[in-house]
């Protein structure tokens, strides 16, 4: 027999995020660590990484995210891991830099799609680039824009 799961146990996403992979240009959410991630687990996504994503069926989420391991310097900036992270996605690349993750170990900041990125908590952003001491690779306002209609 299954154990009971009691209503502290399950995890869940926002209202606000995004269900299922999104086609080119569609909306996803963008994602930073929560006090409960688990660094021995998700050692992958590094400090100031870009991480994307939407919810599944289940209640976990799936994450693409960019850490910019090689030091590429078209990455230095917060928002281009971002966008990396969300073209692999949109496209369904093969990456390592892909995780199923409980919804518990992260924190949606704001949404990103085809146009930009528009950030709903910038200041949990600013935390996360902190922890990295990264606050130089941070977007300089709440909505970064590529593209214009």
């Amino acid at each position: 027999m299954s154990q009971e799961k009691s209503i502290s146990e399950v995890s869940t996403y926002s209202k606000d995020t995004p269900i299922g992979r999104p086609d080119t240009d569609g909306r996803a959410a963008v994602f930073v660590p929560s006090p409960t991630f688990d660094t021995g687990n998700n050692a992958n996504i590094r400090l100031g990484a870009g991480i994307v994503g939407f919810g599944n069926p289940d209640g976990t989420l799936t994450v693409y995210f960019e850490s910019n391991r090689f030091d590429e310097s078209s990455l230095h900036k917060w928002e281009n891991k971002a966008r990396k992270a969300y073209d692999r996605m949109v496209a369904g690349a093969p990456t390592v830099s892909k995780a199923k993750i409980n919804a518990s170990m992260l924190e949606q900041v704001g949404i990103i799609d085809g146009m930009g990125i528009h950030l709903k908590q910038p200041e949990a952003l600013e935390q996360w680039l902190q922890r990295a001491n990264a606050l130089d690779t941070g977007p300089a306002g709440p909505i970064t824009l590529w593209k214009t209609k």
